[in-house]
């Protein structure tokens, strides 16, 4: 099991009884918490911290003053890779499937657990630290065809020699998809090797995370196989 003492955290959160409410129990889990109320207090604070002392996850809550959380988040994804968790009182979806869209890295429906919450922070940090690149021994091995190269050791994706850009997240769905070019892989394994065992919330965050992967890389390159999953073409 991963320690959590001396993990940074930054709560985006106005609702002052829940910030404080869930920075306390957080800190009894051994995590720093910083908490501010406003979004774009928020997103200025982690651009300040970005190249000084930048957190380890962010937890971003949906309704928001000044800026909303998806605007926050779309913002964020313009010079951070930092785990996002989004927060929303609503349980429609909706808010969801935007958040994820804009780039969180999972969504999770108010009210909830301080167990559940700190499990994702868990899941979220180890996918982030699994892809630190390892030392480069010699050439990598790539994935070859139509302009889309994958280095599985240096973690960089280039498309027709351009850098793609991709979130933990996405990099991890993109790396399980490139173990076996061609064939299917379940999305039932995706989400056991990406969000871990047990994990119950809508099983649409993969929908979208994959979308987001198309949007990037190609949407012909991810192919949806009706019923089962998906399958990676070079």
């Amino acid at each position: 099991m991963m320690e959590t003492p001396g993990i940074r955290l930054l709560m985006i959160e106005d609702d002052e009884v829940i910030r404080e409410a869930t920075t306390l129990g957080l800190s009894r889990l051994g995590y720093l918490v910083e908490g501010v109320g406003d979004g774009l207090e928020g997103l200025e604070r982690l651009k300040a911290q970005q190249t000084t002392n930048p957190v380890d996850a962010v937890l971003l809550d949906v309704m928001l003053p000044t800026m909303n959380g998806t605007q926050v988040c779309r913002a964020l994804r313009r010079f951070s890779r930092v785990p996002v968790i989004m927060v929303s009182a609503r349980g429609d979806g909706i808010d969801m499937v935007n958040g994820l869209d804009a780039g969180a890295d999972d969504y999770l429906a108010k009210p909830f657990d301080l167990q559940v919450l700190d499990a994702r922070l868990r899941a979220v940090l180890r996918r982030t630290r699994e892809l630190i690149p390892a030392p480069i021994e010699a050439e990598s091995p790539k994935t070859p065809g139509n302009g889309l190269d994958i280095d599985p050791h240096r973690l960089s994706v280039t498309l027709d020699g351009q850098v793609v850009h991709l979130t933990p997240t996405e990099m991890r769905i993109l790396l399980i998809l490139s173990q076996d070019p061609g064939s299917v892989v379940s999305r039932t394994e995706i989400l056991t090797e990406v969000w871990g065992h047990g994990w119950d919330s809508d099983h649409r965050v993969i929908d979208v995370h994959v979308q987001r992967l198309r949007r990037k890389i190609g949407a012909e390159r991810v192919e949806t196989v009706r019923g089962f999953g998906y399958r990676l073409h070079g």
